[in-house]
């Protein structure tokens, strides 16, 4: 009988992934892949198992149960290796995640998404939330419910978009980082934004939490 772990083992070898790049790509520890590839545990969870399946693009049916095919028909072309798996936050723990990140468990979040940018060891994702960011018609536009790819380790310059605590307030905000006359401002994108509010001044105490490096929709349905 054809266990998990041998569908496991073919659709490793026919991605020629390493169980390092596995855990790395579904986000989980080198340990937690070893253990079913060992058999020393069953099958992966139903929420790993769809991880390592968009990692190793394989159908999840057949690496779950074994029918079907290992591979889904498709009528798109291969995109972008996937570089690995990282946390949704609120906006609370995005704000807060230069203390979070050394003692967060893979179980501490409830949703881990895939990017095709490596974001660093402390990487994470987070919802757009309103419309400060949506520029209709024109390009980029963030509109409600889109996914940021956030990289907490790059040094924020001039044009970037950033995640951003305010010490005023303890609020996480995304906005872009712009200089006006030498100082730092954060400014929102939508050209119908209130002018009281489309530029806001840095001010000392205020919290870098990271760059956004790429941006995806959250959900079609």
């Amino acid at each position: 009988m054809i266990e998990y772990s041998d569908r496991l083992k073919a659709a490793m070898e026919a991605r020629s992934a390493s169980v390092s790049q596995l855990a790395a790509g579904m986000g989980v520890s080198y340990q937690a892949v070893k253990r079913v590839l060992d058999g020393l545990s069953k099958a992966f969870s139903a929420a790993n198992n769809a991880r390592a399946a968009a990692y190793l693009r394989v159908n999840p049916d057949w690496l779950a149960t074994g029918v079907g095919q290992m591979q889904t028909e498709a009528n798109t072309l291969p995109g972008p290796d996937v570089k690995g798996m990282y946390p949704l936050l609120s906006e609370v723990q995005a704000g807060r995640w230069t203390e979070l990140c050394p003692i967060f468990q893979p179980t501490d979040a409830a949703d881990w998404r895939p990017s095709t940018k490596n974001l660093g060891p402390c990487g994470f994702m987070l919802r757009v939330r309103g419309r400060s960011m949506e520029n209709p018609g024109g390009s980029p536009s963030f509109t409600e419910g889109m996914i940021l790819h956030v990289n907490p380790d790059i040094d924020p310059m001039p044009s970037n978009f950033v995640v951003v605590r305010r010490s005023s307030t303890d609020e996480t905000t995304f906005k872009r980082y712009i200089q006006i006359e030498g100082a730092p401002y954060l400014e929102a994108i939508n050209p119908d934004w209130p002018k009281d509010e489309k530029y806001l001044k840095l001010m000392p105490g205020d919290v870098w939490c990271g760059v956004v490096v790429d941006a995806s929709l959250g959900g079609l349905i």
